[in-house]
């Protein structure tokens, strides 16, 4: 049986507080950032304390704790409820390419709507918190749906390049793979400027007891082309922050060029993600998140760029055409990127 990795289960429910590990720091050091009011969890978020898949967790979690409070207070209905209302925007603008934030409050909310006019605030509070826990198991399940969905597409020995941290998705896939009796090869990009994937997830993998290489950013042409002394890449595979109606995949800056050299060598490129987004028909309905250019002048708190330059550019994520995605992977199966809107019409029939 594969351990379990330290990241799978990296926000806590705790007393007074929401405990999120600081994934700015892990594997280095273990160190937990409380947070005690849905502000804190979204600045939390917004500061990169806890990235890909785990603002989801935080949300619930910060969700939930409104509750708590709101009940320990006593409040009203209408104050629970306008308190609630206030903590899922407030999570929900802590960074905005992603949608699974905004779609866990939106079902938090939805429960809350369908309640009865004369619900008091107890009703309240526990729908909410029975909801936001409801919420943070399905997601998990929906993970292990979309794993099960991605093992067959790759071969038993496969090498696999992927790019940033893929957080449950990776988890998931590699339980998936183990129980099929599949083994994969990975290798990960380090992914500047944070290094996710120096970091987390080269560090979960081996955790798990994988077999991965490091490259840096700069490598992943080399290692998808043929002339490779690495050996051969059988497919890129990359988790998607959003995708949109049409197929285009929004995921950390950097994934657009390692879709574009996979593409050019005739790597397959799968990009994993519960569901498109219908609320995004186009690409050009996504708000792509720039950061401060700052942060891509120093790693991990050190200055790497020369004193003397004063100015980065920092977009934290890329759009990649769909002519440059093989296949996106959901938890109702794999969908060509030009048809991935047929997600939507299984949920109908």
């Amino acid at each position: 049986m594969l351990p379990d990795p330290v990241l799978d289960r990296s926000v806590r429910l705790e007393g007074d507080a929401v405990l999120i590990l600081d994934r700015r720091v892990f594997p280095h050091e273990v160190r937990w950032v409380a947070a005690r009011s849905d502000a804190e969890v979204a600045d939390a978020i917004r500061r990169m304390v806890t990235q890909s898949l785990g603002p989801a967790y935080a949300a619930a979690a910060g969700l939930t704790l409104v509750a708590r409070q709101r009940s320990e207070a006593k409040s009203s209905a209408a104050d629970a409820l306008a308190a609630l209302r206030t903590a899922g925007a407030r999570l929900t603008a802590a960074r905005p390419t992603n949608n699974i934030v905004r779609d866990l409050v939106d079902a938090v909310l939805a429960e809350l709507a369908a309640l009865p006019a004369s619900a008091d605030a107890a009703l309240i509070v526990a729908t909410a918190e029975r909801a936001a826990q409801d919420e943070d198991a399905r997601y998990r399940a929906r993970s292990r749906t979309l794993a099960e969905y991605a093992v067959p597409l790759l071969d038993d020995g496969a090498r696999i390049l992927t790019h940033c941290w893929m957080d449950t998705y990776l988890i998931e896939f590699v339980r998936a793979a183990d129980a099929a009796g599949k083994h994969f090869r990975f290798v990960a990009t380090e992914t500047r400027p944070y290094l996710q994937g120096a970091r987390l997830t080269a560090h979960t993998l081996a955790e798990m007891g994988q077999d991965v290489t490091l490259v840096t950013d700069g490598m992943v042409a080399a290692v998808l082309s043929p002339h490779s002394t690495l050996g051969a890449i059988d497919a890129l595979v990359t988790a998607a922050d959003r995708v949109s109606m049409d197929g285009h995949v929004f995921n950390k800056v950097g994934t657009l060029g390692a879709a574009v050299a996979a593409n050019a060598f005739g790597v397959p490129y799968y990009s994993f993600i519960h569901a498109p987004d219908r609320q995004a028909p186009t690409a050009g309905d996504v708000v792509v998140e720039e950061r401060d250019g700052g942060e891509v002048l120093s790693t991990q708190g050190t200055r790497t760029a020369s004193p003397l330059v004063e100015r980065g550019h920092y977009p934290a994520f890329d759009v990649t055409p769909p002519r440059f995605v093989t296949r996106i992977v959901t938890d109702r199966g794999a969908f060509e990127p030009g048809r991935v809107g047929d997600y939507w019409e299984k949920e109908s029939n």
